[in-house]
Order: structure tokens, then sequence, then C-alpha cells
């Protein structure tokens, strides 16, 4: 048997991760162009497949039959191919969002949702909120009559659900929309996964709206589907533990602190300790101005290196499964925070600010001025992450 994933872009799938947590069957990742569609669809040495964006309407049109479920969304996210060769299809997506709203504590009886997007991901949120009852459904896309030009008439939404791209990997920290005027919100839902916490999400939390990101549906999706691929009644206890798993293993830790708090060694062990990568934001800084940090300082300022210092950190904070140490002032941005925050748990090593090693070390010369300003931004950063956890 051979079963697997269709897509166009896959290198950062967690499919087969996830798969090899639910079964023993072979899986694999197929990336492949729209023109190569027809030839994949007919090659009867794949036993069925997963199929993610921007594939699913495709894969639907493909299919010699569907469940109903696939035939009430439009789309299809896994297929079976009979023993006729014909192939089958299925709508997994519609348990895997039922499945984050329910984790997430989400009802949306009586409620009005907003969807951003109008792709597969979108039809399927809205297929849900409608089975659940949902008082109102209102699809915002870039062309539609409903659209980022004129969302203020539903700033009265009780539900807001993003199923758009805006905010993935590569392109983390943007938003689709901005959560200001949306002052009914009980909750939002990011179909995002890849970074953990998106600008949205980031944004929702600052509000104390309750919030999820799409792993728990990505995770549970695969589920029933891979109860297709083997035959099997697999658990749905499978499903927490593979989230936990998978979390364990991408959570960055961040380290922060004063200059010479330890933040580099300590995060060195770290690495190895937790098969972790290691990055050094000073050391990352160092190596795209070819010079030392203090020498930054003397020709072209504080302002220069911190310019340089969020470019890093915002580079080092995309990564997945990595220690970070950062510079003492690193915190003082709102931007450095949520950029180290995407997807990583603070670590706040402290030292007695009389112990400090200031040599070299230009913000340290002045540490009993900063270390209030940078102590009151560290708190925020610690209180912001333990929300998150």
């Amino acid at each position: 048997m051979q079963f697997g994933l269709l897509g166009r872009s896959l290198a950062h799938s967690l499919s087969p991760e996830i798969h090899a947590a639910f079964g023993s069957y072979p899986y694999a990742l197929y990336c492949r162009e729209e023109a190569d569609l027809p030839s994949f669809f007919a090659d009867r040495s794949i036993d069925g497949f997963n199929v993610t964006i921007p594939y699913k309407i495709n894969a639907y049109n493909a299919c010699d039959a569907l469940s109903e479920t696939a035939k009430r969304i439009g789309a299809v996210n896994t297929v079976i191919r009979r023993k006729n060769g014909t192939l089958y299809g299925e709508n997994t997506d519609w348990f895997g969002f039922s499945y984050l709203a329910q984790r997430c504590g989400v009802s949306f009886a009586e409620k009005k949702v907003v969807v951003l997007g109008s792709g597969g991901a979108s039809r399927t949120v809205q297929t849900v909120a409608q089975d659940q009852g949902a008082r109102e459904i209102v699809v915002i896309s870039r062309g539609g009559k409903d659209n980022y030009s004129n969302i203020a008439p539903h700033y009265d939404a009780d539900v807001l659900v993003n199923a758009t791209p805006v905010g993935m990997y590569p392109d983390n920290l943007q938003s689709p929309v901005s959560l200001d005027g949306f002052d009914r919100l009980e909750a939002v839902l990011d179909l995002i996964y890849n970074p953990m916490e998106t600008a949205l999400l980031r944004q929702a939390k600052q509000k104390g709206v309750r919030c999820g990101n799409g792993l728990a549906m990505l995770v549970a999706q695969a589920l029933p589907a891979a109860r297709l691929f083997s035959g099997e009644d697999l658990p749905e206890s499978l499903i927490e533990s593979t989230i936990a798993a998978i979390e364990e293993r991408r959570h960055n830790l961040i380290l922060i602190g004063m200059p010479g708090s330890g933040k580099t060694t300590v995060g060195k062990l770290l690495a190895a300790q937790t098969d972790k990568t290691f990055f050094d934001t000073d050391a990352m800084v160092e190596q795209s101005a070819g010079m030392t940090i203090p020498a930054i300082f003397a020709q072209n300022g504080e302002a220069a290196f911190r310019g340089m210092e969020t470019e890093a950190i915002k580079e080092a904070g995309k990564q997945l499964s990595a220690v970070i140490a950062t510079g003492g002032g690193s915190v003082l941005r709102e931007e450095n925070r949520a950029a180290l925050q995407q997807n990583g748990i603070v670590i706040y090593l402290r030292k007695d600010p009389s112990k400090l090693a200031r040599d070299g070390r230009p913000l340290s010369k002045d540490a009993d001025a900063v270390l209030q300003a940078i102590t009151s931004s560290t708190s925020t950063t610690i209180r912001a992450s333990q929300r998150k956890g």
C-alpha cells in the first residue's frame, strides 16, 4: 500500500509526522504542479492521499464518488482509490475544524461568524458554522461584496476565523485584519499553524479574546483519514498526544536577560540537551555587519544597531525547534517581542546587576539606568508567554 499528501509546496509539511503517529502505512509527499494532476490522479500505485492547498477543488472534480460532507463543502482533502481504480473523495477538514473549535471552547450557535477568505478552507468553516446553527455567516474576500475595505459593518462579529494564508511562514508577523473595532469578539481562530502564534492571534491575546491556531485542526483531520487508509478504528486520544509531541518539538526556547547573564552559555547547553538548533541574535548581527557590536555602536550609533537587531530577531523568530539567545535590550521593542513569542517560550535569566560584566557591552555600561526599563519589558514578555502556555 502507498499513501501520501498531494500539494504544490510541501517542504514544511507535518503530515508525515502525524500519520507516522497514527499508523505504520507508508506515507510520502507528492509535490505536483497543476499540469501534472491528471497523471497523478490516474496513478494506480497510490492507494490514497490527502490533499492540501491549492488542489482540494481539483481533487473534488477528479473523484468518481463523493461523501455527503465533501459534496456539501465542495472540496476534497482525502481520496481513496477503490479496487476498481475509481476515486472516492472525503472531506475530513469538517471534523478537524469542529475539533479545533470545541477544543478552544468555541460554539457557533446563534453567533455572527466572520470568515476571512473564500477558498476551500473557508467553505469548511462556513459549513461547520452553519451546521452548528450560526445566526449569520459573513465571508470577507478581496473582491467580494464584503471585502477588507468595507469590513467595518461587521465589527459586531462574535467569532472571527482566518481561512487565508496571510501571516503564514515565511510571511510571518502579517495580519489579514486589525482587530481594532471588533469589540464584541468572543473568539478568534486562525487555521495557520506556522507560526504557532500569528499576528492575528497575538492581537486576540492582547484583547483577552479566546483563540487558537490551526495545529489542532491539522492533527484532528488526519485521524479520520488515517482510519480510511489503515482500515483500523484508531482512538481519538491519539489527537491530543500527537499535538503535544509536535508542540514540544517545534517550540523555541527564548533566553532573555541583561548582557552577561549567561544567555549564550546556557543556550548552547539547552540546544545540545534538547536537540534544537542554537541561534545567537548578537552573533547574527555581528556576522551581518562584519564588525563587533561595540564597533557598531561606536561607528553607527545605537539606533542603527537596534534596527539590525530587529532584523536578526525576525529571522531567528521564524525558526522552529530552536534555542534563541537574545541581546539584553531586545525586549525593549514590541516588534521584537512579537517576533520572538510567535514560536517560543520565554526564559528569563536573572543575575545580580553588580555582577554583570560591562566591558565590551554598551548596554551594561549604564546597567543601573536601563535595568528598570528592561525589567518592565521583560515582565510584559513573560506574562504574554505565560498566557500562551
